[in-house]
């Protein structure tokens, strides 16, 4: 190959060369310019009456506590390998018991406002005014978000007390998934036929914490706690009560984004999975097993 040959694919390659570094400055440009439009779009279009509340104008502290509850779980079992368990009887007594009077709390709010609103139970928009009604269910819907994120503590209790066949996939998944969905809930879409999701869940941790709260009382409460089996049925129940609610609001005209719906409804499929294969890993499986 002649020198002038060779000059000449040198000078092609550095071409090809600047047109694939300009080519991807460009599109690292583009996809920036696109993240940050997607920031300005997720903090400008919020519910304007949520947005100065806590943990809810911007989707960052949400995301900081997730990255931190997922470390803890990796984490956690680790640094308590080698220590022992800690004795957490009065703190779980206080808290399952306070647990269960915010439940109680928020169920009664969910209830009495959706009644007072004339919710539809099939179909219901969001009231995105500052009357009364529409402010006390945009706040309760706050209350069940912030309590998802204080539900995160009970991990942070299997973990103390070297509990840790307690932390399956269902139970981080179901802790660090909440926060986000109903962050996003609050944002907006505070109201409206969220109030169902909430309505049955705080229904279902009243009994669920009632449950553990007895539980930390000790041994001489355990023969009043043959109910468990049944509590994870009432849960599956809920899971499959808001898959049909959702679901039925897929196909009909309803004023509340199908996209939401959407969301809820596969959520609550990989959640009915989950607890179904809990359900018979624990129970029938077991009872398999020892016949």
């Amino acid at each position: 190959m002649s020198c002038c040959r060779i000059v000449q694919s040198k000078c092609c390659v550095e071409r090809a060369l600047s047109l694939v570094q300009r080519f991807s400055r460009c599109q690292m440009a583009s996809t920036w310019q696109s993240v940050q439009s997607m920031r300005q779009w997720i903090l400008e279009n919020g519910d304007k009456r949520t947005d100065p509340w806590l943990l809810v104008y911007s989707p960052m502290p949400v995301a900081i506590i997730f990255l931190l509850y997922l470390g803890v779980v990796w984490a956690g079992p680790k640094l308590m390998k080698r220590r022992e368990p800690v004795d957490l009887k009065a703190v779980l007594i206080v808290y399952n018991f306070a647990m269960v009077c915010l439940s109680v709390y928020m169920f009664h709010e969910f209830l009495v406002t959706s009644l007072l609103s004339n919710y539809s139970y099939l179909c219901q928009p969001v009231d995105y005014s500052t009357s009364p009604l529409a402010m006390r269910m945009a706040k309760v819907c706050w209350w069940f978000f912030f309590s998802k994120v204080i539900e995160l503590a009970d991990t942070v209790f299997f973990i103390l007390r070297k509990k840790n066949s307690q932390l399956t996939f269902l139970h981080v998944y179901h802790h660090g998934t909440m926060i986000f969905n109903w962050w996003a809930g609050v944002k907006y879409l505070a109201g409206g036929q969220s109030f169902f999701i909430g309505l049955l869940n705080t229904f279902v941790h009243i009994v669920m914490y009632s449950y553990y709260g007895l539980a930390a009382l000790g041994p001489h409460t355990q023969k009043y706690l043959w109910w468990k089996r049944y509590l994870t049925s009432l849960q599956l129940l809920q899971f499959v009560l808001l898959t049909t609610h959702t679901g039925y609001n897929l196909f009909t005209e309803c004023d509340f984004p199908d996209s939401m719906n959407a969301v809820v409804f596969a959520y609550c499929v990989s959640l009915i999975a989950l607890f179904s294969n809990f359900y018979y890993q624990s129970y029938l499986n077991r009872k398999s097993k020892k016949t």
